[in-house]
Order: C-alpha cells, then structure tokens, then sequence
C-alpha cells in the first residue's frame, strides 16, 4: 500500500513526492484524526538538541482502501532520533564522593532547580541551609512540623526564617489520623508500645506528601550518625522509598550533601559561619526530634542515645531514611549480608586482657551460683551498636582498673541467637545492658543509669557488691 503526500514549499517549490509505507523510518509518529483533507501547520520539534522545522504538510484525500488505520505518518529527513539522557547517579555518586558538601551543594541545586528542597530538622542540619545559601543560588526549604516539637524548635525555625529571608514550608500530619491515635492509645502510647506508629502518622506520611510535589530532595543524613545502622549512606541516590512528582520507582533522588562529614566538623562549621542553631544544644542535646522522644546525652554517649532512650539501639529510626537503614541484627550481625553475597566482618569490642569473655553456658553458671566467691559485673552487648562502642574505652578502663582486686568484669555478646535468651533471662532491654551479680546473692542486679563512665560504674559497684 502507497501513501501519497503533497509537500508544497514557498523556498523550495517541492511539488508532491510517494513513499511506500514498507520503506517508512520515522522516529516519531503523531496520531491525527483524518479528514477528507488535513492542514498540517509549520512547526518546530526539538530533538536531540537541535531543532528542526517541518514544513508544511497538504495531505490529500484518501479512498477507503489507502487510509492509514488511525494514525498520519509525518516524514522529514530533518528529524532525528530523540535521545533521552538518564543520569546515572551510582556514577555520579562515585565521582562526588570525594567532594566538599558545598559542591555536592551546588550540583544538586544546580541540576534541579525549583524541583528540590532541603529537609530541615531544626537541628544542625541548619548548615545545609548556610551551604544552599553560600552557592547563591535560590532553594527551598520544608519541615515537618508533629505537633509535639520542643518550644526551642519553634524559635529556631523563625530565626531562620529571618536570618535567610526564606519561608520554610512546614508539613504537618493529618488531623484525623492524630485524632484517632490520641484517643484510642492516650499522648504517650509510644512509651509502651513504640514509637513506630506514632512517627509514621506524624512523620512518615507527611513526608511522602511533601516529596510528591518534589524530584530531589536533600537531607542531613551523615555516617557517623549512626554506625551501625548509617554507615552506607552515599552522598547522592535513587531514592529506594519514596516516589516523587512523576510517580512511581525512580522518580525521587535522594542527596546527602553531608555523608561524609563528621559531627565535629560540622558543628566548627557552623561556628566559623555564625550561623543560628537550637538552643538545645546547649543544653547537651545533640540529636532533636520530638519533645517526648529526645533527651539530652550524657558524656561517654553516643547522640543517637538521645532519642527513643527505651528501646533497642536497632530501633532508634523513625522511618525517615528506611531506605539507609542497614539490618543490623540477626543474620547481618553474624557477618552475612543479602542471603550470603556480601561478607561483613564485625569487629569486637571491649578487648582489655583483664575482662572475662562469657560464653552462654558460662553466664548460665554465673546465674546458678548462690554463694559465689567474688561479685561480677557484666555488659550485655552487641559489637554493631554504636552505644555499645561508645562506652568501650571505659568499660577496658574500669576492667584493667579492677584487675587483682576480687572482682570479675565481664562481657557477654547478647545479640543474634542470644538475644531472646537474654531478654527473657538477663533482663536484656536495649543495648548496652549491665548487670552487677553480687558476692553472696542469686539476683543479678541490673545497673540503672546511663552514665558509662569509670567513676559511675566503681560508685554503682561499691554500693551493692
């Protein structure tokens, strides 16, 4: 079948030319309702970067035997194949890895405009603010606003606001669902049952809200954060969660401009550049969420103790960044990872020569003797927990300390397949856990406090060994 097409040109004076359909390569077919005539009007198509103009098109009439079944196909030896560039940010993670946070910065804004925005916490993810600021370019900001923010928060985000001239675009959770969670479960639900799905209505869901209107967005996550559950973190992703403006997987980039970066420095950061920061940190508040669920951390503790201090160190995620989290537990623990492909070797801690290594039948015998020779103190451990590492220079230091003067320190690693018999048996709550079991007493005690230091620990021991 031929498909006649007259192609009239004031420049060129092309009278009509015949194509046969079997011979056809066209790049891009446009579908056309048919008509006993149809006008095709100059255009200009933009394809592969060039543009290119189609002349106009006087399609004549067409029998029933030689229509095209719905659809007009449009030739011009102008038109190219269109090319669709997909950035591979894997790649483009590899070669950022190495760069400044500003930079990092500077490519996300540049790369997508008005379409990004920065998750502000109202902590001291304030810098990626200060490094959105310094590039000069313009940039959004939002925050999810829970309705259970501490006072200093609140201030903060106006200071900020004043400070930069932005508006910050605050995201708050559905009235309804709160409603509903308040009065079935009370205000601190959390307490007993977890913080899960408390943070999912006034958090999550928020939040997979505001990244729907959005293609990027960036975030304060930083490695050392949390070691055992962040330490993967790239400075620039597909995000592996959530779905953006267009929908569906793929469409949200994920940029962690600060990945890399420790507290430390930026915190001298934020000093050198005099930027505003909450006033909780003063008062020794490193890690802010919600008033309920963060404190402040003693010394000798990890940040991420501030926040949800009654449960394990595994679940000290709201849900926020799932896609970074790391398992860290049961099988990951054990050095395999993705059923076996990736190995992990997870270093042990506490290694003075002075500390006892307690196997599980070795603490199931501390546990029987009721008359024993000398008292014992015991951390419950996990060599992944980022708790557990922070007090280890002064749990060696109190073993060492102790060494020859008729008491035991000891270790006993109680994650895995330890971890139920350890709960059920040794009072195991979240990691660290440490237990004193006294000279002539069958009850181990388990010692209350959050302060990890050698003179809490010698004072604790004193009192009841």
């Amino acid at each position: 079948m031929s498909l006649a097409i007259n192609v009239s040109s004031s420049s060129s004076g092309i009278s009509s030319s015949i194509f046969r359909s079997s011979e056809l390569k066209v790049s891009q077919i446009g579908s056309l309702r048919l008509s006993d005539r149809i006008n095709v009007s100059a255009a200009s198509l933009s394809l592969s970067g060039k543009r290119s103009s189609v002349k106009p098109l006087n399609v004549q009439s067409f029998t029933k035997e030689s229509m095209v079944p719905q659809a007009a196909t449009m030739v011009a030896s102008e038109v190219t194949e269109k090319v669709v560039e997909v950035e591979d940010f894997e790649e483009l993670a590899k070669r950022l890895e190495n760069a400044s946070p500003l930079e990092i910065m500077d490519k996300a804004l540049e790369k997508f405009g008005d379409d990004i925005a920065i998750a502000f916490s109202g902590a001291e993810d304030v810098a990626l603010i200060e490094y959105a600021h310094l590039t000069g370019r313009p940039f959004r900001v939002f925050s999810l606003d829970t309705g259970r923010l501490n006072p200093e928060t609140y201030r903060l985000f106006d200071t900020v606001e004043k400070h930069y001239g932005i508006r910050i675009e605050y995201m708050f959770p559905d009235a309804v669902e709160v409603q509903a969670l308040v009065r079935n479960k009370g205000l601190f639900s959390f307490y007993e049952d977890g913080h899960q799905e408390c943070c999912r209505i006034r958090k999550v869901r928020p939040l997979r809200r505001a990244l729907k209107g959005l293609r990027a967005w960036i975030t304060g996550q930083r490695k050392d954060q949390s070691p055992g559950t962040r330490s993967e973190i790239p400075v620039v992703q597909v995000d592996p969660v959530f779905e953006g403006l267009d929908g569906g997987a793929g469409s949200l980039v994920k940029w962690n401009p600060v990945a890399n970066v420790e507290g430390n420095d930026v915190w001298n950061f934020l000093r050198t550049m005099d930027v505003p920061v909450n006033t909780l940190h003063a008062a020794g508040y490193v890690s802010i969420g919600c008033e309920p669920c963060t404190r402040a951390v003693l010394p000798g503790q990890h940040e991420r103790e501030g926040r949800w201090w009654w449960e394990d160190a595994k679940a000290k995620e709201c849900g926020l960044h799932k896609g970074n989290v790391k398992d860290v537990d049961g099988d990951d623990a054990k050095g395999i990872v993705n059923g076996g492909t990736k190995s992990v070797v997870v270093e042990d801690i506490f290694k003075s020569e002075s500390l006892v290594s307690l196997s599980r039948q070795g603490i199931e015998n501390l546990m029987k003797l009721e008359n024993r020779k000398e008292p014992w103190i015991v951390v419950l451990y996990a060599p992944w927990c980022p708790f557990c590492q922070a007090m280890e220079a002064s749990y060696d230091e109190l073993a060492d300390k102790l060494a020859g003067s008729g008491i035991k320190v000891a270790k006993f690693r109680a994650d895995g397949d330890q971890k139920e018999f350890a709960k059920q048996e040794l009072q195991l709550g979240s990691f660290p856990t440490i237990l004193v079991f006294p000279k002539n007493s069958s009850r181990a005690i388990k010692y209350p406090s959050e302060k990890r230091d050698v003179d809490s620990l010698t004072s604790f021991l004193n009192l009841v060994r």
